[in-house]
């Protein structure tokens, strides 16, 4: 499918699931439109995703910044989980917060906040993090295969395709995300050879183990603008070491 054929398909996927998350009121925000959805049942979908052995297993935890994924972000560090968590576009030379439960000053439900997370976390470069037992993905839509959509920015797949040329990601780490039921789409989404798929979906009612999960080997050059990789200090950085 070529580039614009294929951005249509998504895109319309992703409209698909926000007109059905706002027919039924599931989300928490007056327009989930252009969103990851805050859907009402992320609680319920953090604690499931609790009482999975992969969480257990999990002492590292990276996790997207949405409001949907704060309730994961909050047991994490609860449960005494080293969370790390991207700086916004991963627009600066440390791109991931580093949230240590050991030295929090504040309670976790108000450090796991994105906005508080960044006036009180420490910020570290990709070689600084450690090798990754779990991450957490928000979604727009995703299918029982694992195939999964964002809202279009494409950080999650950069922030991936970084941290799994650097060592981070290993055959051991589960991708997981949690959605609202609607989000879970019998509807085919494309997808291309950088994108993420996950192992594992939870939603409020349901956990979903996902076959043969596709995991990009790292940064798909080819698919990023060169304005894209100068406006993020980490591609230009591996750029310079290890030309694509």
């Amino acid at each position: 499918m070529a580039g614009d054929s294929l951005d249509r398909a998504k895109q319309a996927v992703r409209m698909q699931v926000w007109d059905a998350l706002t027919a039924a009121d599931a989300v928490h925000d007056p327009s989930v439109h252009g969103r990851i959805p805050n859907f009402k049942g992320a609680e319920d979908a953090a604690s499931r995703l609790a009482e999975h052995p992969a969480w257990d297993r999990a002492d590292v935890v990276k996790a997207v910044p949405d409001k949907a994924q704060l309730p994961v972000r909050v047991r994490a560090l609860e449960d005494g989980k080293t969370v790390y968590m991207a700086v916004p576009k991963l627009a600066t030379p440390k791109p991931f917060y580093l949230l240590d439960p050991a030295t929090l000053t504040i309670p976790p439900t108000e450090a796991a906040a994105s906005r508080i997370a960044a006036t009180i976390a420490p910020t570290v470069e990709v070689d600084a993090i450690r090798p990754l037992d779990l991450i957490v993905l928000g979604s727009v839509a995703v299918n029982r295969d694992g195939a999964r959509i964002g809202k279009g920015a494409g950080y999650s797949d950069i922030e991936f395709a970084l941290l799994t040329e650097a060592g981070l990601v290993t055959p051991e780490t589960v991708v997981v995300t949690t959605v609202h039921a609607l989000q879970v789409t019998e509807t085919p989404i494309p997808t291309t050879e950088h994108d993420v798929s996950v192992d594992l979906i939870v939603t409020p009612d349901e956990t979903v183990t996902c076959p043969n999960p596709h995991r990009p080997s790292g940064v798909d050059w080819s698919a990023l603008t060169s304005a894209k990789i100068a406006a993020i200090p980490a591609l230009v950085a591996r750029q310079r070491t290890c030309p694509p």
